[in-house]
């Protein structure tokens, strides 16, 4: 059975692109990194085919156009870089299913012809709508297939209802997909916009930002369409279609970033959740995390590492912290800064027991405890030093606190932990260092796994 692992809203402006800004790039420093920590959280999935709608493909008002071509190519002639190129195999077994689905639900799609493709001017190359957000991705991961999708000038209901369909499909197939809603919004932001100024575009954002951080589909679908044109956005019916196919779903959202150096709104933000009933399809690491804790409990013994890890656990290393949960309450929470491990799969195993077995808060986990337990892990990037802590968002950024030998270490994005100067004074506590004594802190980013 198919799943769609999660879904992420990209922007797609060329500038950011390396060898296309040529330095304006740096204007748009925080959607870079949001970019890239989407990208690599991406690879660590490692999907078999991605989904990817897009406002910039061949659109109509009331047919859904899945491109059908064997090979899905395009580069960034129309943007002075022709140079960039980029190439994947279409997933058109699962393409035509979708097609199939939305057929029956009355729904117009799928391909074209080449009749009609040259009756409406119509070619085979992809749009910077979907080449820009997997020129981020391909770098972190390259074995999957592409779906690319349009976003027509459908009903939000009828878009919402496709993305139904292609949910469907997913579930029909034997596919690990992310779902990708390529789209910027309003282009309206500041008196030097490409589109002009208008003040809805800003209201518009904001509202926006806020439905998707509330997973407020009903308030999405009820998107005032007069206010949609002011803002002059090209991103909505991307986000719609993404919820729709993540309909049935008990849902989460994470806002990245957001900013409109250039007058033009860049969203990123991730949504995932868990099937209605059911527990979510688990990554590798918390499926390794689970083996090691619940075999150490009932057998006593340390797994050796498993024949079906990926290679990149054998090679790869870096810090990990693993947490439990019990009822919605910590259970446990033990993990390292940095590797000392072989390779992240012995840190996995290592850090789990700890978890389970060694954390000084709580006793040792029993085996009746073990269905009820769910796990994440945090694999950690590398840190840096920052000077204060304007430099901290406890969202994005974990932080590290040192004084002398001693050190603590607070993960980004816990519950009850809302502002920076929380985060620090909490990981002071766990280091033993006073407010009043000086150390120094360095930040750093995860990618979550559950």
């Amino acid at each position: 059975m198919g799943k769609i692992i999660n879904a992420y809203i990209l922007p797609h402006p060329p500038v950011v692109v390396p060898g296309i800004g040529r330095g304006r790039e740096r204007q748009a420093e925080a959607t870079v990194k949001a970019m890239k920590r989407a990208a690599r959280e991406i690879g660590a999935e490692r999907p078999t085919t991605i989904i990817l709608s897009t406002p910039h493909a061949p659109c109509f008002r009331d047919y859904v156009y899945l491109s059908d071509s064997e090979t899905l190519a395009g580069d960034f002639s129309a943007f002075g870089s022709p140079e960039i190129e980029l190439s994947f195999q279409n997933n058109r077994e699962l393409a035509l299913a979708i097609a199939a689905k939305a057929e029956r639900s009355g729904i117009g799609a799928g391909g074209l012809s080449e009749r009609q493709k040259r009756q409406y001017g119509i070619g085979d190359r992809m749009d910077h709508g979907a080449l820009v957000p997997l020129c981020f991705i391909e770098k972190e991961w390259k074995d999957f297939r592409l779906v690319c999708i349009s976003t027509p000038f459908l009903s939000f209901r009828e878009l919402y209802e496709f993305g139904k369909c292609v949910r469907e499909a997913v579930e029909e197939s034997d596919e690990r997909v992310i779902y990708i809603a390529s789209g910027d919004l309003s282009h309206r932001l500041t008196v030097d916009a490409p589109a002009g100024y208008d003040p809805r575009g800003r209201e518009y954002d904001e509202a926006l930002i806020e439905k998707v951080r509330r997973v407020d589909e009903k308030g999405l679908l009820e998107t005032d369409l007069n206010v949609l044109e002011a803002a002059g956005e090209c991103g909505t019916r991307s986000i719609v279609m993404m919820f729709g196919a993540l309909s049935g779903m008990k849902l989460n959202s994470e806002i990245y970033s957001y900013e409109g150096p250039f007058g033009v709104g860049y969203l990123i933000a991730r949504v995932d959740g868990q099937d209605s009933g059911s527990n979510r399809q688990e990554s590798d690491h918390v499926r390794l995390a689970r083996e090691t804790l619940e075999t150490y409990v009932r057998d006593g013994r340390r797994i050796d590492v498993p024949s079906w890890i990926p290679d990149e656990f054998r090679t790869k290393r870096a810090g990990v912290f693993v947490s439990l949960k019990k009822s919605g309450e910590l259970r446990g929470c033990i993990g390292t800064i940095g590797p000392v491990r072989v390779n992240l799969a012995e840190e996995i195993i290592y850090n789990a027991i700890s978890a389970g077995m060694q954390d000084p808060r709580f006793p040792s986990v029993e085996p009746g405890e073990l269905p009820d337990l769910v796990y994440s892990v945090d694999v950690l990037e590398a840190p840096e030093k920052i000077g204060s802590m304007a430099e901290l968002d406890v969202k994005r950024y974990g932080v590290i606190v040192t004084s002398g030998f001693r050190r603590g270490l607070l993960l980004p994005d816990l519950e009850g932990v809302d502002t920076p100067r929380q985060q620090v004074e909490i990981a002071l506590q766990k280091a033993g260092i006073g407010r009043l004594e000086p150390f120094e802190m360095q930040r750093f980013e995860v990618i979550r796994h559950r």
